[in-house]
């Protein structure tokens, strides 16, 4: 792996927030300063907007948007409850707003008015998915305050979003199943273990992931397909030790398919909106190699 050039695509590249990520996971720097970035994308009402997401452009708040921001957040390991950024989160996931009461929603209308890849445009016909709310409610049982109505609610929501696991297992979309790995790991974080018969749903998850996981590997290079990292980020997940085979292939894969400036391929693109693409493409490319490069650091070594 050629980190140096990865680090010059960086530098030339990157979003401020995306460049402080890159300077805190690899170069010392702040969580202050990712935090500070972070706080840009971030509405009035607690949610995030303003391709936070790069895949969408729309600068009002919306579930897919915020839960990106949990992400980053999981990142830079920020455990501060009172923190204004986590606060305004619970405060936008509590307000109802893209929530039927059970499922925060996939995508929103607003979604249409700006550039955005096709997944991202607004479906009218509304359809049950757990992506992105199984994370969702994983985060507020870690964040929210004890004996709150929103941990309460998020208490509720976690029974059901089980429900639906077992019912649809295995899920065929890979995201979802991500979101009940991170709903998973919310629950032994945030001391919710109670909530659920863990050792099962351990035991699902991890066919799950086996499920969902691409393994004719002639396509992870030119096809948008399911990689062990979309689940494995460290070896102490409950799920890398029979998942280790293929986390090494992809130690090996991604070291192999470094291009020249230091990127990887982007195995997608957007069928409108060619400018913004163009811009989105290098966000994206940036991203891909914070992430490969925190894969390769975490498993690979």
């Amino acid at each position: 792996m050629d980190s140096e050039k990865a680090r010059i695509f960086i530098f030339k590249n990157a979003r401020p927030l995306d460049l402080a990520r890159w300077t805190f996971l690899f170069e010392n720097g702040s969580q202050q300063e990712v935090l500070k970035h972070l706080a840009s994308y971030q509405n009035a009402d607690g949610g995030f907007g303003h391709a936070l997401e790069p895949d969408c452009w729309n600068p009002n708040s919306s579930p897919i948007q915020t839960w990106t921001a949990t992400k980053i957040i999981r990142e830079i390991k920020l455990e501060e409850k009172e923190h204004p950024i986590i606060q305004g989160i619970l405060n936008y996931l509590s307000s109802g707003k893209d929530f039927d009461g059970h499922t925060w929603a996939n995508t929103i209308q607003s979604n249409n008015d700006f550039p955005h890849a096709p997944w991202w445009s607004y479906d009218p016909i509304p359809q049950t998915t757990y992506n992105p709310t199984a994370s969702l409610i994983g985060f507020i049982l870690k964040f929210a305050d004890k004996n709150s109505q929103p941990l309460e609610t998020a208490r509720v929501l976690t029974q059901e979003a089980y429900a639906y696991f077992t019912s649809h297992y295995p899920l065929d979309a890979m995201h979802t199943a991500a979101c009940s790995v991170d709903l998973y790991e919310y629950l032994k974080e945030s001391g919710n273990e109670d909530l659920l018969d863990m050792a099962e749903f351990k035991r699902l998850l991890q066919a799950q992931i086996q499920h969902s996981i691409t393994y004719d590997t002639s396509k992870w290079a030119v096809d948008y397909v399911c990689k062990p990292s979309l689940f494995i980020g460290s070896k102490n997940s409950d799920f890398y030790q029979e998942n280790e085979s293929i986390c090494d292939y992809e130690c090996e894969f991604l070291i192999k398919t470094q291009e020249a400036d230091g990127t990887w391929a982007i195995t997608w693109v957007w069928a409108d909106y060619p400018k913004e693409w163009h811009i989105t493409k290098n966000w994206w490319k940036v991203d891909l190699i914070i992430r490969n490069i925190k894969y390769l650091e975490a498993i690979c070594v």
